[in-house]
């Protein structure tokens, strides 16, 4: 009896045992290849547990299915209209088809990114070779076409690791660094300068094209504004010609009482403030002082003196 608990536990190990023989597992970060004899026969890319025969019939590989980073160096290349650029370029890759990427790298990832390398560095030199300089630095924003090239050179990258079997999908790429070789920063500096210049008398045309239309608009405003203020002046000048018309008929009709008017009109403006004035009383329109009536001589005299404070004395 005290031999049966390590019975069990052996039967328990074997079956273990077997079961590692037998069966492996597959996790969800994970895809895989089964060889049969050293040659792959059988991809797996969804996780669970599968069948297999012992080794050295079947041998299972795994592969970390996520993405991987990759880097290329940061090399020189030339545009279309045959200026250097330095330029580094980044990706994104996943194991899709362990099948085609066991035979030709093993479980290495590192071999993949050196063959990758070559296809990036191939890629790129094409694009940027048929774009001019000014899709890459430009002091006009509307002259850039990152995600235009970007998007060129990860097709180019597709196709080629499609066609070359490597069993691995390229997921992104993108430009991560640009620069200028030492020898042309200088006339990249000139040409951006030239670029900023063009910029200035654009901006500076423009402006005096619109300040040209102001002054335009305002002038003609202006003029009409005059014309109007012309043509009421002139409708106000003649409604008092009329009005002048209108009286001068009724003065007419008693010219001493339209010198009398006249005459009292005067004497206001004269004792408007307090003065003192030294007159003949005869001078019209002081005259009225001497109580004459109409603007007709009362007593005679001269020198006398007259003072205003409101009234005459």
């Amino acid at each position: 009896m005290k031999r049966n608990p390590i019975i069990i536990i052996g039967l328990l190990l074997l079956l273990i045992f077997g079961l590692l023989l037998f069966f492996f597992q597959v996790r969800t970060t994970e895809v895989a290849v089964v060889t049969t004899f050293g040659q792959p026969k059988r991809e797996v890319v969804e996780p669970g547990a599968y069948l297999r025969w012992p080794p050295p019939i079947n041998n299972v590989y795994k592969f970390d299915k996520r993405i991987h980073n990759f880097e290329s160096k940061f090399e020189q290349v030339f545009t279309a209209d045959g200026h250097s650029l330095l330029i580094m370029v980044y990706a994104g890759w996943s194991i899709t088809q362990p099948r085609l990427f066991f035979p030709r790298f093993g479980d290495s990832t590192a071999r993949l990114e050196e063959a990758l390398e070559g296809l990036v560095r191939n890629a790129y030199s094409g694009v940027v070779g048929t774009h001019p300089f000014g899709h890459f630095i430009s002091t006009d924003e509307r002259q850039l076409r990152f995600l235009e090239i970007e998007s060129e050179i990860l097709k180019r990258v597709q196709n080629d690791v499609t066609a070359n079997g490597y069993g691995v999908e390229v997921k992104f790429l993108g430009i991560k660094r640009i620069g200028l070789p030492e020898s042309v920063t200088k006339l990249v500096f000139e040409r951006m300068q030239s670029e900023r210049q063009l910029q200035v008398r654009r901006i500076e045309s423009e402006a005096q094209r619109d300040a040209s239309d102001i002054r335009s608009a305002a002038n003609l405003e202006s003029a009409n504004l005059i014309a109007a203020a012309d043509a009421q002046a002139t409708r106000i000048r003649g409604e008092g010609d009329a009005a002048q018309a209108q009286s001068l008929q009724v003065f007419q009709q008693n010219p001493g009482l339209a010198n009398y008017l006249m005459s009292l009109r005067a004497l206001e403006d004269f004792l408007k403030e307090r003065a003192t004035l030294i007159l003949d009383t005869q001078t019209l329109p002081l005259n009225l002082l001497n109580g004459s009536s109409m603007g007709t001589g009362g007593p005679a005299g001269s020198g006398q003196k007259v003072t205003s404070t409101g009234g005459a004395e």
